[in-house]
C-alpha cells in the first residue's frame, strides 16, 4: 500500500533557495602617491594605569574619604579581590613603580601583564624583585 502524496507529512521548516553569485571585477593596483606612514599611536601601559589607579585607592583609603577596600571595590564595581589585587602592586620596590609608571604601549602593545607584574610583587624582597624585573624588562 503507498500512500498518496497528499497524505504524506510534510517537513516544516525546511527552505530550499538558489543562489547566483556574481564575479565582480578584479581588484586592480593604480599608481599614484603613497599614503604617508601612520602614526604611531602611544600611551600609557594598563599597568601603569593600574599603579596609578592602586595609589589613588590607597590614597582615598588613607585620607579617610571611604572606610576601607570593601568600600572602594563597592563604589567602583569591582570585586574586592581586584581591589586587592590593584593594592598589590604597591608592594613593588619604588624603583620598579617608577619604571612602571611611565611605561607605554605603542599602537596597543602592551610591554607586559598585569597578571606578571604581581608575580614580580610577590617575588619576597625588594632585591629579589629587582632581579624578577631586570629578567622581564629584557624581554621587551
Amino acid at each position: 500500500m503507498s500512500a498518496s502524496p497528499e497524505s504524506r507529512p510534510t517537513e516544516v521548516g525546511l527552505i530550499s533557495a538558489q543562489f547566483h553569485r556574481v564575479r565582480r571585477a578584479k581588484v586592480g593596483f593604480r599608481e599614484g602617491v603613497r599614503p604617508s606612514p601612520r602614526e604611531v599611536v602611544r600611551r600609557p601601559a594598563h599597568v601603569a594605569r593600574m599603579l596609578a589607579l592602586a595609589h589613588h585607592v590607597e590614597a582615598i583609603i588613607v585620607r579617610g574619604v571611604v572606610a576601607s577596600a570593601a568600600d572602594v571595590a563597592c563604589q567602583l564595581g569591582f570585586t574586592r579581590a581586584r581591589v586587592t589585587h590593584l593594592l598589590d602592586l604597591q608592594l613593588l620596590a619604588p624603583d620598579i613603580q617608577e619604571e612602571v609608571l611611565f611605561l607605554e604601549a605603542v599602537d596597543g602593545e602592551e610591554p607586559l601583564s598585569e597578571r606578571g607584574l604581581r608575580a614580580i610583587a610577590h617575588a619576597g624582597t625588594w632585591e629579589a624583585q629587582r632581579v624578577r624585573w631586570r629578567e622581564v624588562k629584557a624581554s621587551f
